[in-house]
């Protein structure tokens, strides 16, 4: 079986592909490339507030909770961030690899950072 990252990864470029975007990594150094960038991490975050819209029980001050939840639609709601989020690293120049490295040094300090009272 392929490796499910990489088939997120290689699915986003060729989404990138077909909108006439290349995913080929920007040079970071120019100002219009770091702008691009910082549009579509923020595009992103936008996906993440709608997921968010869908809470209707977070106010502690609500008398009445809705029962009604769109599981599928919130789901939806951070794919579509996941994929503004995943052109943002194509676009830096990361891969899977990086990704999932980062991700693991990551947990491993955090969970240091439990264990110690952080």
């Amino acid at each position: 079986m392929t490796d499910r990252l990489v088939d997120m990864f290689e699915r986003r470029k060729a989404f990138m592909r077909a909108l006439g975007d290349s995913p080929e990594p920007l040079d970071l150094s120019k100002k219009e490339n770091q702008r691009l960038l910082r549009d579509i991490a923020i595009r992103g975050v936008e996906e993440v507030w709608e997921s968010q819209s869908l809470l209707k029980n977070w106010k502690p001050h609500r008398k009445t909770e809705v029962p009604e939840f769109d599981r599928d639609k919130y789901l939806e709601e951070w794919i579509d961030a996941f994929n503004y989020f995943f052109s943002t690293l194509i676009l830096a120049g990361f891969n899977e690899e990086d990704l999932y490295r980062m991700y693991v040094k990551k947990d491993e300090i955090i969970h240091e950072r439990l264990k110690n009272g952080y």
